[in-house]
């Protein structure tokens, strides 16, 4: 198994996010590589845990990375928090990533989970995508 890749991937997933003017439109800029400190703004996008699973066969070493990005939104509603996730979604499903390390097979949406938090209070929509990597 090769966990090596994993910072390149997560740089290069965080770097498409706050490079993407419309999604920092959305957020006011507000794209963190995990959870804000101090006061939450009252939206924001953050990259979250992550799964890796060995990929690796006898020509390669590779790996099957899922991992999380939410959008939290203080908003009434899901509307907005939804507008968001739309974005994300369709920056990451069509991504072409260059990683300083390793080479991104695919990446694909899997799942989101939209929920109240904070006793209602704050809306959360985790996205969960799947990158298939091999190491160099």
């Amino acid at each position: 198994m090769s966990y090596g890749v994993s910072g390149a991937l997560q740089s290069a997933l965080f770097q498409l996010l706050v490079a993407d003017a419309a999604l920092g439109a959305l957020v006011s800029g507000q794209v963190f590589d995990a959870a804000p400190p101090g006061v939450a703004p009252p939206i924001y996008v953050s990259l979250g845990p992550e799964k890796v699973v060995d990929r690796s066969d006898q020509s390669s070493q590779g790996a099957t990375h899922d991992f999380t990005v939410s959008v939290v939104s203080d908003s009434a509603g899901f509307l907005v928090a939804k507008e968001v996730a739309a974005r994300v979604s369709d920056l990451l499903s069509s991504a072409s990533l260059s990683l300083t390390r390793g080479v991104l097979v695919a990446l694909m949406f899997r799942t989101a989970k939209a929920r109240r938090v904070q006793q209602g209070d704050v809306r959360r929509i985790d996205l969960i995508f799947r990158a298939l990597v091999e190491d160099d």
